[in-house]
């Protein structure tokens, strides 16, 4: 029977039954990955948990890996998007076996997926979520930062007509607009980007806007940053589910240029009177 990562981390006594429901139930659709709720808790932090998992079951390390060279062959092996979404980076390929520096080693359905995918055993190797991100950045998404200093809108929906309309309402505006079509596409600008504030819809191809905002929200670099959700469902239902779920406003679809930029205004300020003020200096 296969066990997964919170039943094997009880069974080491690594944690307790206790802190492993507690982390459960935090975990509950924030589409987080255990790891990372356990790191939120202070109850072991991604070092300790490599650290841990490496001496308990003999899996091997890696620190670092996107200081090395990799080729493009064995890049093209892992697809951006599953590298991005599944936070995994190829190491090294050989005798029929790729070497895979993973979070979770116990994901066994990305472990197995890519194994059919690439046909190649998958060897897992133990790295912390930071190391592999810092990784997939370099290598996946070439080092990409902005050169603007303005605000930056990230505008991800599927309707070229609205990415259209409301990005060239945003541009009027002064704002830098950066769009994407699809959630796995805005992820990634998002990650190499860094916007200032997300609007996205709630149903793309690939990943929807919630799957957008959970794999936002996990990533401590991006996990910041304000997300307001775009929806044709205009019901206090599904106003009720995006403000809980993490969306920081929601506009109802179909929506106007005038409410769009009002909206975003009134993110931007209430970020900025948020924002610590300099302290006056002593007379």
């Amino acid at each position: 029977m296969k066990m997964h990562l919170g039943e094997l981390l009880v069974e080491s006594g690594i944690i307790t039954v206790k802190t492993l429901e507690r982390a459960l139930v935090r975990q509950q659709g924030s589409g987080k990955r255990l790891g990372s709720v356990l790191d939120e808790m202070g109850v072991i932090n991604q070092d300790e948990l490599v650290e841990a998992l490496a001496q308990q079951f003999g899996f091997q390390t890696v620190r670092g890996p996107g200081s090395e060279a990799f080729s493009d062959a064995l890049l093209d092996l892992i697809p951006e998007e599953v590298a991005l979404q599944k936070l995994v980076f190829p190491l090294r390929r050989h005798d029929g076996k790729l070497s895979l520096a993973i979070t979770d080693p116990f994901d066994t359905d990305t472990i197995d997926f890519l194994e059919r995918t690439t046909s190649l055993s998958i060897v897992p190797v133990l790295a912390t979520r930071s190391d592999i991100l810092d990784a997939v950045r370099l290598h996946y998404l070439r080092g990409e930062t902005a050169s603007n200093n303005a605000l930056k809108v990230l505008l991800v929906d599927d309707s070229l007509e609205i990415t259209g309309v409301i990005g060239g309402a945003l541009r009027s505006e002064g704002y830098e607009v950066l769009t994407a079509n699809d959630g796995v596409e805005g992820l990634k600008i998002a990650f190499s980007l860094k916007p200032d504030l997300i609007l996205c819809d709630a149903v793309m191809p690939k990943m929807d806007g919630y799957g957008l905002m959970r794999a936002i929200k996990a990533n401590p670099a991006t996990a910041r940053i304000p997300m307001i959700l775009l929806t044709s469902k205009a019901s206090p239902e599904e106003e009720h589910r995006a403000l809980k779920s993490g969306f920081y406003d929601f506009i109802a679809k179909p929506m106007t240029t005038v409410r769009v930029m009002s909206r975003v205004k009134r993110a931007f300020e209430i970020m900025r009177q948020a924002r610590p003020q300099p302290s006056a200096p002593a007379a």
